[in-house]
């Protein structure tokens, strides 16, 4: 792509406050403020949640439930009604006699007066069937004249993000006087117009008005779909716009140096000599990768993601052992203390023998223990140093911090991994950053969110993991359920029963945890069951877990704060209560927790009819497939990229056009244009960075 020329200055016009719009005063200027509206570049960018078709009219005998139309009739008959909740009702009859009722909760007194029998109304809303015929709740309404042509407009009419203190209408009004101050294509565009030709796709500035004010011949389903071409054309830009974020963020952490950490192929070797098990030839691939980058000297900043079971863990004690033969310490931090403590015993039980000193840090260490502990972090005693939230706290301070290893890290925002990095800084050094997630992340996402990201994937089961067998059955088959987990305790196995609540909720019609526990302790007197929720006291969650994984316990009711607990390689059974309602990558972390030893496991989906669509197709998934990264794909689909991630304080949840599933062919092409420009035209990648993502940049620098 040639380099294109150097734009006009920051656009004078976007650059202009919206105080200078009729109408915009303090008051109003301060709540656009509060949404992140300063500028007409604000609204210009501010697009439709979704459009209303006022451009013709249905016949009433034609209304159809299900999508938002506009009719006329005259007044039918009014009526106030008073017994509980107040609701005026007013029927409408059009020429040929059809009636349609209109419902209002919320109304006044000379609203009632203005429905007059015989006046011509015009409505607009979303049709439902009603107890006597068609109604629309709420409708919008216009009272016409007699003489009154009612004429149609000839677009479709946006409807914006509320603003709180503003009315759709005002934030229309609003729109539209900013694109009154569009510029034209070329003083618009920060790219050559070559390219967008390239695509087949149209200006930025037909884009913004086509998407603002679609005409009445629009393709309405490729715009409520986000697949027309103006819509095309914003995705690409802002997809573009994040990946040059993400990607100049990286470079600029890469200006970093880093304590090169040379290969130790005597202390690594002296570690899987001592495993109990063999390397995997995906972890073997992942660990060279992690060997290769912790010997340069820039800083490391790789991903590794892998399924539940794959065996991240052992990846990260050897790169662990590799930072320690090199004289710098490691700190390992997990979201929770459960799998905090996991992290603990499995680095105990490797690395201690070899003569290497694992320390312990977390809320509950207190007193002379805590400050014991960090007394040993300062002066390099305690070279790897295991915990959660607290490895952040300002009074932990690293001796020679050269390794830093997060576990779930979509589970902490930005602030906090730079936190922990921080505690490395030597200058102009930092500690390489390895950070995991037993999440299975779509290609598709991982090249958008994880662009700042190096990314192995370990895609291989250790040797004798038995695939689970998942089944969705009905609540009503409930007591069919609790026979089987009699039966496999009776044979000397272990079961899980999930449940997504603690108590019982009137909002939420779910089995709760408790209620659960004691139905199932009245039904099988004769097994050792107990109760783990999140409001257990740590030290009585710890105690449940040991219990259970001694075998102590036969049976666990839980929350899913199981969903990163212990190993209990006897536990081949598990139930999830009311699994429609959990999504599936959640589901799928549940499953994991059985099918860790030799025993055939099973995995039982307990759902409450009817199924909607999408829960029916998320449990249909389940039950065929057991590869994460297919359930990923799934997900991804079904849900989005927000929930997919959860909190990633990356601005990723707030594309305002883009969207990862749908728009995921533009990806290569994407980031081939985002390279050029930042090998090329620095100045221009700022500005589309400035124009789409703004102080949201920040994010990626972690």
């Amino acid at each position: 792509m040639p380099r294109p020329a150097r734009p006009a200055p920051a656009l004078a016009e976007g650059d202009t406050p919206v105080t200078r719009l009729a109408g915009v005063g303090p008051a109003v200027a301060a709540k656009l403020a509060e949404r992140g509206i300063h500028t007409l570049q604000d609204l210009w960018f501010l697009l439709p949640l979704r459009y209303e078709d006022r451009t013709r009219l249905t016949p009433i005998r034609e209304l159809r439930p299900g999508r938002p139309l506009q009719t006329e009739g005259r007044v039918r008959h009014v009526e106030r009604q008073f017994r509980g909740r107040p609701v005026l009702k007013v029927t409408l009859a059009d020429e040929d006699g059809a009636l349609l009722h209109l419902r209002f909760f919320h109304f006044r007194g000379p609203q009632v007066q203005a429905f007059q029998p015989g006046r011509r109304v015009r409505v607009f809303g979303e049709v439902r069937p009603g107890l006597g015929g068609w109604e629309i709740v709420h409708p919008s309404y216009r009272l016409l004249e007699e003489q009154d042509p009612g004429e149609l407009g000839d677009r479709l009419d946006p409807v914006y993000p509320q603003v709180e203190g503003l009315g759709p209408g005002s934030m229309a009004r609003l729109v539209r006087l900013a694109l009154a101050a569009l510029p034209q294509a070329e003083r618009l565009e920060q790219l050559p117009l070559a390219l967008w030709r390239e695509l087949a796709l149209p200006d930025l500035r037909e884009a913004l008005l086509t998407v603002h004010h679609p005409p009445a011949d629009a393709d309405i389903a490729a715009l409520l779909a986000g697949t027309h071409p103006a819509q095309q054309r914003l995705a690409f830009e802002e997809l573009l716009a994040h990946a040059l974020s993400l990607r100049r963020q990286r470079i600029a952490l890469r200006e970093h140096g880093a304590f090169a950490l040379p290969p130790a192929p005597s202390a690594v070797d002296a570690l899987r000599r001592a495993l109990p098990f063999a390397l995997t030839a995906a972890q073997q691939r992942v660990l060279a990768e992690v060997e290769a980058d912790l010997g340069k000297p820039q800083p490391m900043l790789r991903l590794v993601q892998g399924d539940v079971g794959s065996g991240k863990t052992v990846v990260a004690a050897l790169a662990a052992m590799q930072a320690v033969a090199a004289g710098r310490q490691v700190a390992l931090m997990a979201p929770t203390e459960l799998l905090a403590e996991q992290h603990l015993q499995n680095f105990q039980r490797w690395l201690e023998p070899l003569g290497i000193r694992v320390a312990w840090l977390a809320g509950k260490v207190t007193g002379k223990a805590r400050r014991e502990t960090l007394a040993a972090i300062a002066e390099g005693a305690a070279q790897v140093v295991v915990g959660t939230h607290a490895l952040m706290q300002g009074g932990v301070v690293f001796g020679a911090l050269g390794l830093v290893i997060v576990d779930e890290q979509h589970r902490f925002g930005v602030h906090q991994r730079l936190a922990l990095r921080d505690k490395g800084l030597e200058g102009e050094r930092v500690p390489h950053q390895l950070v995991m997630t037993a999440t299975p992340i779509p290609r598709t996402l991982a090249m958008t969110a994880y662009a700042d990201l190096d990314l192995s994937v370990i895609d291989e089961l250790p040797p004798g993991r038995t695939p689970v067998t998942t089944v969705a059955v009905a609540a009503e088959r409930r007591p069919e359920l609790v026979e089987r987990v009699r039966k496999a305790c009776a044979e000397g196995r272990q079961a899980y029963w999930v449940c997504p609540l603690i108590e019982e909720s009137e909002e939420i019609e779910a089995q709760a945890a408790q209620t659960t526990f004691e139905q199932l302790s009245e039904a099988l007197p004769e097994l050792r069951i107990a109760l783990l929720h999140g409001r257990m006291k740590p030290t009585e969650k710890q105690e449940t877990m040991r219990r259970f994984k001694a075998g102590e316990l036969q049976l666990l009711v839980a929350t899913t704060v199981i969903e990163v607990g212990v190993d209990v390689p006897k536990a081949s059974l598990m139930v999830i209560e009311n699994a429609e309602r959990l999504g599936l990558a959640q589901l799928h972390q549940l499953r994991g927790r059985v099918g860790r030893g030799r025993a055939a496991s099973s995995c039982v989906l307990l759902y409450q009819p009817p199924l909607g669509a999408i829960a029916r197709e998320r449990l249909e998934v389940m039950r065929r497939s057991n590869d994460g990264f297919v359930i990923a794909e799934k997900d991804l689909e079904l849900r989005g990229p927000g929930e997919l991630l959860g909190t990633r304080q990356t601005g990723l949840a707030v594309f305002r056009i883009a969207d990862l599933a749908r728009d995921a062919a533009w990806l290569p092409q994407v980031q081939a244009v985002a390279e050029r420009l930042l090998a090329g035209s620095p100045d221009i990648a700022e500005a589309i960075i400035a124009r789409w993502v703004g102080s949201a940049a920040r994010y990626a620098s972690a």
